[in-house]
């Protein structure tokens, strides 16, 4: 059986107790919560500050100034997508060799700390999570000496990188660092292939990544908090888990003609993509707000069973028309609200972003000198 793409999931998507959150004080504030969902209804943005392997390519710094904005908007989490390399030495003129893998350069750590305590400085919670991690990541563009999934000293070398990072924050309340331990797992037929086809990982493989990594993390502090985002590049709930004590993370990006609309690492082909609507008929698919119930429906399953949700990842790409976006995306954030769960967009500022999206067909405001996308902002404090 041949295992479904990427491109693919974007186009055609169509027993543990309330002990997940260990600690008296996330207890606390999911007790707060009139819905069944245990995790924090945590809201907030991606910063890709640490994404690109390449620190010399990384995306403009988010700014003290930045993160007194979003918490004067009333937002209150952060998601840090960290690339490992971008914190490690190596001789950056040919692929990195195993042994620089564990080459931390605690200059380039320090930043990352330096971030997340800015964070905290402003009340945001910070979900620290490798999106590119020894031997995986779902996105191209960098030689990885080995394969997580098959080689022992890559998951050995996945679990050292946690074990770091759960060292660097042990004295860190569980209410403001979570540690999200890998982006949207799925196994890949070429790494080097951004279109490569893909499928979920084997769910005995999923367990042994998210426990040992876990174990590890725990073992600097019991209280940390710990999040696995969903199998199969986010989508599906890992049932293999749910006695892990592990929060899970789903996405936002359903159907991907609306989210990915014309996104060159997506589609190959852009000049026959049908036109995006919502709702309504796109292609060969009626496109409505029952298709997203149809969606998270496994996710509100699992927050009844006392397993705490959280949407890592959702937003749009700037070529869909705006109109069509905000429509799409108030129905996934309302479905997510009625169900307490949180989300982050992907991303603060960016193609994706509130700011600087270069949109065509948005009537900016300026926000000192950035170029604020206002309706979006509302949208984003509605819910």
């Amino acid at each position: 059986m041949t295992h479904p793409t990427r491109r693919d999931f974007l186009l055609q998507s169509a027993s543990l107790t309330a002990g997940l959150l260990s600690t008296s004080s996330l207890l606390s504030t999911a007790a707060a919560q009139p819905l069944r969902n245990p995790m924090p209804r945590w809201k907030g943005f991606n910063l890709l500050d640490f994404f690109s392997p390449d620190p010399g390519k990384g995306r403009p710094a988010t700014t003290e100034e930045h993160l007194k904005w979003m918490a004067g908007w009333g937002f209150d989490f952060i998601r840090l997508p960290m690339a490992y390399p971008s914190y490690v030495k190596f001789d950056r003129s040919r692929p990195i060799a195993i042994p620089e893998v564990r080459a931390i350069d605690t200059q380039a750590t320090d930043r990352i700390e330096q971030l997340v305590y800015l964070a905290h400085k402003h009340g945001l919670h910070v979900s620290l999570n490798l999106h590119r991690a020894p031997g995986f990541c779902v996105n191209a563009g960098f030689e990885e000496p080995y394969n997580l999934w098959q080689d022992a000293q890559a998951m050995e070398d996945f679990v050292y990188h946690w074990s770091f990072w759960a060292k660097r924050f042990a004295q860190t309340s569980a209410k403001k660092i979570s540690f999200d331990l890998l982006n949207e797992p799925c196994t890949r037929e070429d790494m080097n292939d951004q279109h490569s086809k893909r499928g979920p990982i084997p769910g005995d493989l999923y367990r042994k990544m998210a426990l040992e990594a876990s174990r590890a993390i725990r073992a600097h502090n019991p209280d940390h908090f710990v999040i696995a985002d969903g199998n199969n590049v986010g989508s599906n709930v890992i049932p293999e888990i749910t006695d892990l004590n592990i929060a899970q993370s789903c996405r936002g990006y359903n159907p991907g003609i609306i989210s990915h609309y014309k996104a060159p690492w997506v589609f190959k082909e852009m000049d026959n993509l049908p036109e995006p609507k919502w709702p309504g008929q796109v292609g060969d698919k009626y496109l409505s707000r029952a298709m997203l119930e149809a969606q998270y429906e496994p996710w509100i399953a699992l927050t009844k069973q006392g397993v705490g949700v959280h949407c890592g990842e959702c937003g749009c790409y700037n070529k869909t028309p705006h109109a069509v976006f905000l429509a799409w995306f108030e129905d996934v954030l309302d479905v997510l609200k009625s169900n307490g769960i949180g989300y982050a967009l992907w991303e603060f500022r960016g193609s994706f972003g509130m700011l600087d999206s270069g949109r065509e067909d948005v009537a900016y405001e300026d926000w000192h000198g950035h170029k604020l996308d206002r309706k979006l902002l509302d949208l984003l404090m509605k819910y």
